[in-house]
This record gives C-alpha cells, sequence and structure tokens, in this order.
C-alpha cells in the first residue's frame, strides 16, 4: 500500500489497488526474491531505501494451503515482494445494512481477505487487512459466514454497531489466522478462541481505509477475554511508518509512543454518561444499604479518562479494548498475562498458533460451522 493516498474518508467509492500475489506467480516470484539479496528497493513515500535485519534462516511463505520455501537474507522495502494488482470494490451505501467491501483480483474474480491474502512475507514481516480507519467509530469487520467474506458493518439486533467513541489506531486482521473455539487456551485462563481471526491494532501516525493492506511488523499482544472468550490483540506497525525503524518490541512502544490522555469531544461526552451511570449505582446502592465499592470501582473507570496523566500507548490500547463496552452497561473486558501486553516473541508465538489452526479449518479437519471457507 505504499504510494497509495489516504483518503479523508474511510467510505470510498472509488477502487483502490494493493499489492498480492496471483497464483501463477507465486513460484517464479519467490526465486526471484531469492536472488534479489543484493538489491534495495526504495518506498515511494519516502524515497529513501528501507531494509530488514538480514536472517540466515528459510522462511516458509504460507499461501493457502501451500508453501514456499527460499532463503531469507536479503532487503526488503516497504513494498510487498510481488507486485499484481487487487481491488477493493464496494456494493451499497456505507453505513447501511446491505454495504459491503470485496476484494477483486486482477482478472475480476472476488477473493477473500481472510483466506486468499498470504499472512507471511518474510523476515517477520506480515500482511495486515483495515477493518476500522482511525479516528472512526462504524465497527467494521470481515463477514466470516458470508461468501467471500466481505467487509461489512457488524449488526445486533438489526441495528448497525458503532463504538461509543471513535478508535485511536488502524484495526483489523491477520490473514490466515483463527482463534479456534475447542481450544482453550491454558496460558490465558484456559479461555476458549473467539472464532474469528486475530486482531490486529496498527499504532503507526496515518490514518488508512477500510480494505488497505498493510505490510506491518508485530511489536506485543493483549491477551483480551471477552465474556470468557480470548481476543488476541496484536499490536503492530506499518512498515511505511516513519517511526517504524524505532520500535520492534513492546519496550520500544512505549519510548516512541507516549500518549497524552487528552480528552475529545466525543469522549467527554461518554465520561458524562459513565458519571450518570456511577450515580445511578450509588443511588441504589444507598437503597440497598449495600458497599459503594461497584462505584468506586466506576470513578477509577471515569479517571482513567481524565487526561490529568501521560501514557504510554500500550496502555491506552489495552484501556480503550477495557472500557469500551461499559457505556453501554456492561462490565469490563479483562485481560490474561498478568494484565500487561506480552513483548514479540511471544506476538510470533501467537501468530504462528493461529495460522496453524487457519489451515486445519480450511484442510475441514476442524469443524467450520457457519464459517466460510471460499
Amino acid at each position: 500500500s505504499c504510494g497509495l493516498k489516504t483518503l479523508p474518508s474511510p467510505f470510498s467509492k472509488t477502487h483502490s489497488t494493493f499489492s498480492l500475489t496471483p497464483t501463477h506467480s507465486r513460484q517464479s516470484a519467490a526465486m526471484a526474491a531469492a536472488k534479489a539479496i543484493s538489491q534495495t528497493t526504495s518506498c515511494l513515500l519516502s524515497k529513501t531505501p528501507f531494509a530488514l535485519k538480514h536472517k540466515s534462516h528459510i522462511t516458509n511463505l504460507c499461501f493457502g494451503t501451500k508453501r514456499v520455501a527460499f532463503p531469507s537474507k536479503r532487503l526488503f522495502s516497504c513494498r510487498a515482494i510481488y507486485n499484481p494488482q487487487v481491488q477493493i470494490t464496494e456494493e451499497g451505501q456505507p453505513e447501511t445494512l446491505d454495504y459491503r467491501v470485496f476484494f477483486v483480483n486482477n482478472s475480476g474474480k472476488k477473493v477473500s481477505p481472510w483466506h486468499d491474502i498470504p499472512l507471511q512475507l518474510g523476515d517477520g514481516v506480515f500482511n495486515f487487512v483495515v477493518e476500522i480507519p482511525k479516528e472512526s467509530s462504524a465497527k467494521m469487520e470481515v463477514a466470516t459466514d458470508e461468501l467471500y467474506t466481505p467487509i461489512k458493518q457488524d449488526i445486533k439486533k438489526g441495528k448497525l454497531r458503532y463504538y461509543p467513541y471513535n478508535i485511536n489506531w488502524n484495526y483489523g486482521l491477520f490473514p490466515q489466522t483463527w482463534e479456534d473455539p475447542s481450544f482453550a487456551n491454558s496460558e490465558v485462563e484456559g479461555a476458549f478462541g473467539d472464532n474469528d481471526p486475530v486482531d490486529v491494532v496498527e499504532i503507526g501516525e496515518r490514518r488508512r481505509k477500510i480494505g488497505e493492506i498493510l505490510k506491518v511488523k508485530p511489536l506485543g499482544a493483549l491477551a483480551m477475554i471477552d465474556e470468557g472468550e480470548l481476543d488476541w490483540k496484536i499490536v503492530a506497525i506499518s512498515l511505511d511508518d516513519p517511526k517504524a525503524a524505532l520500535v520492534n518490541d513492546v519496550d520500544d512502544v512505549e519510548k516512541h509512543f507516549p500518549v497524552s490522555n487528552i480528552l475529545k469531544e466525543s469522549q467527554k461526552k461518554v465520561i458524562v454518561k459513565m458519571i450518570i451511570i456511577a450515580a445511578n449505582i450509588k443511588y441504589i446502592s444507598y437503597r440497598k444499604n449495600a458497599k459503594l465499592g461497584g462505584l468506586n470501582w466506576n470513578l477509577q473507570t471515569i479517571l482513567s479518562h481524565s487526561g490529568n496523566s501521560f501514557q504510554g500507548t500500550l496502555t491506552a490500547i489495552r484501556d480503550w479494548f477495557r472500557d469500551y463496552k461499559i457505556p453501554d452497561g456492561k462490565p469490563a473486558n479483562k485481560f490474561g498475562l498478568g494484565n500487561k501486553a506480552a513483548d514479540k516473541d511471544y506476538a510470533l508465538k501467537v501468530i504462528t498458533e493461529t495460522n496453524e489452526s487457519w489451515a486445519k479449518l480450511v484442510k475441514r479437519s476442524i469443524e467450520a460451522g457457519e464459517l466460510s471457507l471460499v
């Protein structure tokens, strides 16, 4: 997605072009990439060479059910290794029940952003599909139960879903991953997978658009537990971000991405609503002569949004996903692994395990239920 213009709105009625790999060119492209060790390709945005660290091991690229192995000791640019054309095409009007964002290959055939976009590009670089652009609130997601799994706005009780306030990062998924709902993770309170692809929180400075495919490197992982289900949040950064070279693990994120917790207008309105909820709890507790622990907890949540202190991006991400359901009267989400972000190596472990689960799913070694495998 390097060199593409970012539209001011997350919704666009025009076609957008991204990099992907056609079936007929996978083997030849992989061989060509292996020979390009001494070559450096520059990013169209920065106009400067972008190189990842050299490694000497063999890297497996997963394309559907096939794998191509080649030496990973080579230079990368922020552009994809492979450069055919893939477009997104929209059906219906944004923010309606019928709105869909489909992915189409260069022969005009619809493809799945979940199943047909390769996960790995080698040397710790992965494809990331944007579902929700930063500074927007429409809850967009890949429709895992529809043919070709297009992106749509989530629906609950027949109504379109929105977050109570804008999300502050680009949000989406890693293709070719799946959180197995039959697997209990002993490291995260025995929670079962949420039956979705792995979520990604991209912390770069640019606001992306729905359906954009970014080349990212993972930095850490948050083990969110949502109503008993494990819902991983992989923190990552796009390779074309100006700070990408500075961050390689969780400690770098807190160092180079401090976040001022200054309230925006939309968040101020939510806090007013939370104060009203807290006041109601106080009144109910008074009537029942109960302890006010629930009130104190809610006030602590309010103060965490108050803008009186500075916090790092990892803390801000965790708190955002912990609290976003509270304005609707629901309990806060929990986090495993000591309520902290795991490091890059752990994030890579999560990606590998969920990619293996996805492979079993598409091979039908595991019951798919209502999930679309096309």
